[in-house]
């Protein structure tokens, strides 16, 4: 089931069929550092699949949404992108792609698709986004959209994250 679309890309739900994305996503190094995250336990990844291939509820019913990002017009996951909900109890927009596919505006293309989604289908009247300060690239493309409002040590992570918000 297609969530939204932006120009390029179709956000949909996550299929039994593409697990082997999702895993590569959740635990390759070069993709989870500059999260950042630690390659997750096996367990813990079949859980975190499981609700993506079978969400319970609204997405708002939810404090984690997650969804598979595609090329319109094919099934490869490049991809995922979520509707998280941070320490405050706000929404927050998280996003992370294969690294065949850094550095050709997905990035980008999606984060503005997640804040138009946001506003527009889901009627928020905020979304914030937390990026590792040492993420320079995800910092760039959030700050073409969300204003930075504050530094803070995220203890879990163990990093300096800022947070950005932006008000419908």
């Amino acid at each position: 089931m297609i969530i939204f679309q932006t120009p390029r890309l179709d956000i949909r739900n996550f299929k039994s069929a593409d697990k082997a994305y999702f895993v590569e996503l959740v635990t390759k190094l070069e993709i989870i550092e500059p999260v950042p995250q630690s390659p997750m336990p096996a367990k813990q990844i079949e859980e975190k699949f499981a609700k993506a291939i079978n969400p319970q509820g609204t997405i708002l019913d939810n404090e984690t949404s997650i969804w598979a990002i595609c090329e319109k017009g094919r099934e490869e996951v490049i991809g995922l992108c979520a509707l998280l909900t941070n320490d405050e109890n706000d929404r927050e927009l998280g996003y992370r792609f294969r690294v065949e596919y850094w550095g050709k505006g997905h990035g980008t293309e999606i984060a503005r698709g997640l804040i138009d989604f946001s506003f527009q289908d889901l009627k928020l009247e905020k979304i914030t986004a937390d990026v590792d300060i040492r993420n320079i690239a995800s910092a760039k493309i959030l700050s073409k959209f969300l204003k930075p409002v504050r530094e803070f040590f995220n203890e879990k992570d163990n990093c300096i994250d800022r947070r950005y918000e932006l008000y419908k």
